[in-house]
């Protein structure tokens, strides 16, 4: 009688211990619209700090250890030390973008790369097409991903140089600073506002068409549905004149220049009151080998104000570097 108690006492305490495991594995269910729709309203800055590609010395490994992230912490905080310092060094180099204060440098996290397919982190390789692109671009002159060309005129610099857009993915992909993301729904539509150029998209869910392929932009055409409780968008309709990162450049040979056939899918799931996973496979066959995804975590702020980004009226940096170019040329007819 007493084995009966003791093996019964057993069992209870292995079916308790299921079910407390399966409590605490239960899927997060987001609330929802007046309407029905999983609720993902909020404004979500992304998160800095996180790389592209994943160094190679990680391998396949997708998050730091925790040495390794300890390392990023104290190099956070020493950041944070120079960053509070206003006045800039004397020994400080010059440059065209903001004081360091200015520049969000968000949270350090374990997440080791930005990619998370393929499972290396990194870009796949080019395909032979693009890679001809890329070496015969200006000329014959190449490029090395970073601009170093003449400014003969105002399109030979790039889109986020002349105020005009990063595209679709640069508009989201957190980078120096104004990194929130606005998400406002309504029977049938979805509103997403990027806060670096002002870029809003109005994504419609009725499962209507995409627009005839004549018709070309530089944030494509967006169509979105339900998968449960996440949201996916499939973007066609691109440009080929932006890049995905590197602030949307779109220079031939910036790492993250596309076709103009490039499709984008993205998908947003809530997974706490806080925080929606946000991920993007890329899928471009003119371009890359194989489709490629990356992932970046949006935390939801309620204090963070979306600001105006007046780019245009503080444009200065557009007459500097071509009024510099017309004075280098005028000194070497000089000679």
């Amino acid at each position: 009688m007493a084995n009966i108690r003791r093996n019964s006492c057993f069992l209870l305490s292995i079916a308790f211990a299921i079910g407390a495991a399966a409590q605490t594995t239960k899927p997060y269910t987001p609330p929802k619209t007046p309407w029905g729709d999983p609720d993902l309203q909020g404004v979500w800055p992304g998160n800095m700090g996180v790389p592209m590609q994943r160094p190679l010395n990680l391998g396949t490994r997708a998050e730091l250890t925790d040495q390794e992230f300890a390392q990023k912490v104290e190099q956070a905080q020493r950041q944070a030390a120079v960053d509070s310092e206003s006045p800039a060094a004397s020994d400080s180099r010059p440059g065209i973008g903001p004081p360091s204060y200015w520049t969000e440098r968000g949270k350090p996290t374990k997440q080791a790369s930005l990619i998370v397919q393929p499972a290396d982190g990194r870009l796949p390789p080019l395909t032979a097409e693009e890679q001809k692109l890329r070496k015969e671009a200006r000329d014959g002159k190449g490029f090395t991903g970073e601009w170093r060309g003449e400014a003969a005129r105002p399109d030979d610099l790039n889109l986020y140089y002349r105020c005009i857009t990063r595209g679709l993915l640069g508009s989201v992909i957190p980078v120096v600073y104004n990194n929130g993301n606005q998400i406002i729904q309504s029977p049938g539509y979805v509103a997403i506002r990027n806060e670096m150029i002002h870029e809003t998209r109005v994504i419609p869910l009725d499962g209507r068409p995409h627009v005839g392929s004549d018709i070309r932009t530089y944030m494509g055409d967006s169509r979105g549905h339900w998968d449960g409780n996440t949201l996916v968008i499939e973007t066609t309709n691109l440009t080929d004149k932006d890049a995905i990162g590197s602030n949307g450049a779109g220079y031939p040979g910036d790492p993250g220049h596309h076709s103009a056939d490039l499709k984008v899918v993205e998908r947003l799931t809530r997974v706490d009151a806080e925080t929606i996973n946000y991920e993007a496979t890329i899928d471009d066959p003119k371009t890359w080998t194989k489709p490629w995804t990356m992932r970046i975590v949006l935390k939801k702020d309620a204090h963070y104000d979306l600001l105006e980004y007046a780019c245009h009226e503080g444009n200065y940096a557009m007459g500097d570097i071509l009024s510099g170019a017309r004075a280098d040329e005028a000194a070497a007819k000089s000679k």
